[in-house]
């Protein structure tokens, strides 16, 4: 195993760049689910209509840690944060334009703004929340594959998220929804994210398994993050 290999000393790939546009993708949009909430089913349980697409961030976390290594997902995490406040706030300023002319604009703005109006609440939330939840996922991901020398992914995977998605729901939900929901409400819903978000990547493991194994034939690494720095604020690329 190269030197390279071990510490994740690789330039920024194609696949790479679309793994981390998607990433971003995924965590902006999901910002903008998070005021759907919706019923499961006919049980006394809620769901934030974001649990469709922010799953999909951690699994991309998984697959950029486990072949790129702790350093390159973080790059894509900070990425990530500086988009979502860059639409957080341009929600906000196109909120603030003075109302249209005709009433059946106006209804429209107003519509718009009462749904936007929130986002700059939910993510301002899912900001230190998410940033915390990721760093976490991929330092756990990260330490175990050294650890366990390369074998176990589904474990690596399955415990990261569930430690990640745990860290980041007890910081996002009480932000985003005190004083907006009971407050049993609000911890019925953490354990209900975490439960549904750890049972998604179970059942998308086998998919996620495959195309990590594809990554790393294609692009020619293992990345294993040997005497690195976890600090989140300074992990420099080689």
């Amino acid at each position: 195993m190269s030197d390279s290999q071990k510490n994740g000393q690789q330039g920024l790939s194609l696949v790479y760049v679309w793994l981390a546009v998607t990433f971003c993708v995924c965590l902006i949009t999901s910002n903008l689910f998070v005021p759907r909430l919706w019923q499961v089913g006919k049980l006394p349980l809620q769901l934030s209509g974001a649990v469709i697409i922010f799953p999909i961030s951690y699994i991309i976390n998984d697959l950029l840690t486990e072949v790129y290594g702790y350093r390159k997902a973080m790059l894509v995490i900070w990425m990530g944060f500086v988009l979502s406040a860059f639409v957080a706030v341009a929600a906000q300023l196109v909120a603030w334009l003075p109302a249209p002319i005709y009433p059946e604009n106006q209804e429209v703005a107003a519509s718009f703004n009462r749904l936007f109006g929130l986002v700059p609440r939910t993510t301002a939330a899912s900001l230190f929340s998410f940033v915390l939840g990721s760093q976490v996922n991929a330092r756990v991901m990260s330490r175990m594959k050294v650890l366990q020398g390369g074998r176990g992914f589904g474990w690596r995977a399955i415990v990261s998220t569930l430690f990640g998605e745990l860290c980041d729901s007890l910081v996002f939900y009480p932000l985003a929804f005190l004083g907006v929901m009971p407050l049993g409400a609000i911890f019925s819903i953490i354990l209900t994210q975490v439960t549904v978000k750890t049972l998604y990547e179970v059942v998308m493991l086998p998919v996620t398994t495959r195309i990590a194994r594809l990554l790393k034939k294609s692009e020619g690494i293992d990345t294993y993050d040997y005497n690195i720095s976890y600090n989140p604020f300074f992990s420099k690329l080689d």
